[in-house]
């Protein structure tokens, strides 16, 4: 009787332990486009984040018509108003700059506006800038036209205090990436670290945080090439990002209980 108590008092114990657990963070990655392997990057993302963070992600794909040249295509999940329910964060890694219809893009941006986080990189921040529309750079916190000449970025660490920089370097190397130009800057912006302009002779924010309408978003413009990304300290970055973003970051740069990365 003593046995079958015990055993049965285990048993609930483990099933309240599993019912307990956090369930993963829902993450939507949004990718394709112009001028980049997401083919390759949209599994280092997901493969590196998952190592990291304990997440599940949906990927969205689309090339257009045109193959990886075509920067006008218009990705199909955003014709939906809805298009991030369900999703606890939208991870943009996407590349369409020609884009110009501002209904198309307004409604993309509505879905962070209203409350989902986002996570933003490199060429994200060049997506639908042709649109006669200002919401989608108010998402990303910064408005940028134009980048400089590929080649070895040296940046540094402005805020080492924050939860997301915690681990980052207060120094480090970006070898053969893009320095995007910062042309405005939204108020909400919050510059996490910075790379000087060879050509333009000024310092441009290369990693950074913004709040848009309900919205938590992590952004940077690091991450042209798969050399990159791949690099541990990025995949530490921008997973520390997307946790800052979700509200599953401590203030010791780690992940709150439950959103550690599962065991394989």
């Amino acid at each position: 009787m003593k046995a079958a108590l015990l055993f049965l008092t285990s048993v609930v114990f483990a099933l309240f332990a599993k019912a307990a657990d956090p369930a993963p963070l829902r993450v939507l990655m949004v990718t394709g486009g112009c001028c980049h392997d997401y083919e390759q990057q949209k599994l280092i993302l997901a493969e590196g984040i998952s190592a990291r963070a304990n997440v599940e992600f949906t990927t969205v794909h689309e090339e257009g018509p045109e193959g990886k040249k075509d920067k006008s295509h218009k990705i199909s999940i955003y014709e939906k108003a809805d298009w991030a329910s369900g999703y606890d964060v939208v991870l943009h890694n996407e590349c369409f700059g020609a884009v110009d219809d501002v209904a198309f893009v307004d409604r993309i941006a509505k879905a962070h506006f209203d409350g989902v986080p986002a996570v933003m990189l490199h060429c994200s921040t060049h997506s639908y800038r042709m649109a006669g529309t200002d919401e989608w750079r108010k998402c990303v916190g910064q408005k940028s036209m134009s980048h400089e000449k590929a080649r070895d970025l040296h940046v540094i660490n402005l805020k080492p205090e924050h939860p997301v920089m915690k681990g980052f370097p207060m120094e480090w190397l970006d070898k053969m990436d893009e320095l995007y130009k910062n042309e405005v800057l939204y108020d909400n912006f919050v510059p996490l670290a910075k790379a000087y302009g060879e050509e333009t002779k000024k310092d441009h924010n290369v990693i950074w945080l913004n709040t848009y309408g309900k919205a938590k978003v992590f952004g940077t413009t690091m991450g042209h090439a798969n050399a990159t990304m791949c690099d541990p300290v990025y995949l530490d970055l921008v997973t520390r990002g997307l946790l800052w973003a979700t509200g599953k970051l401590g203030e010791d740069g780690k992940p709150v209980a439950g959103f550690e990365a599962k065991q394989k």
